[in-house]
Parts: C-alpha cells; structure tokens; sequence
C-alpha cells in the first residue's frame, strides 16, 4: 500500500511551500521517520520525516511552490 507525501500545513496562515532540497534519491528505501527534503515557507524552512518504511517515488521537484495538500511523492 502506498502514501503518498502531501506538503504539510506548518503554520495556521501556511497556504503553499517549496521543496528547496531532496534528502534521499528516487528509488531508496527509506524507513519511517527518515528525513525526505527540505520544505521552505515565507516563515521557516522544516525537514520532513517519512510516514512510513518502503522504496520513495518523487514526484515533485525543487524550487517550485506548492499549495498545501500536493502530492509531492510516494513511499511504496
């Protein structure tokens, strides 16, 4: 079973963030809890964990702003 990697809502007025770095290459496996990439807001930059143990599927790209909520990624 898949999840999918959303771009977290980090702060109440948090409407959009920008992936500023990948931490792991497409394709590792990653347990949960490992640090995935750097999200960047008006406000703070926040490394983000994996929700889970599997192999990682990046779909978004760095330096480009994404509304809360996008897919960025899978772990499969």
């Amino acid at each position: 079973m898949a999840h999918e990697l959303l771009i977290p809502q980090l702060g109440v007025t948090m409407t959009e963030g920008t992936i500023t770095a990948w931490l792991v290459e497409d394709g590792q496996t990653v347990q949960q809890g490992d640090l995935l990439y750097t999200l960047a807001t008006d406000k703070t930059e926040t490394d983000i964990e994996s929700p889970a143990a599997g192999t990682l599927v990046i779909v978004g790209e760095i330096e480009v702003e994404y509304p809360v909520g996008s897919v960025v990624g899978r772990i499969e």
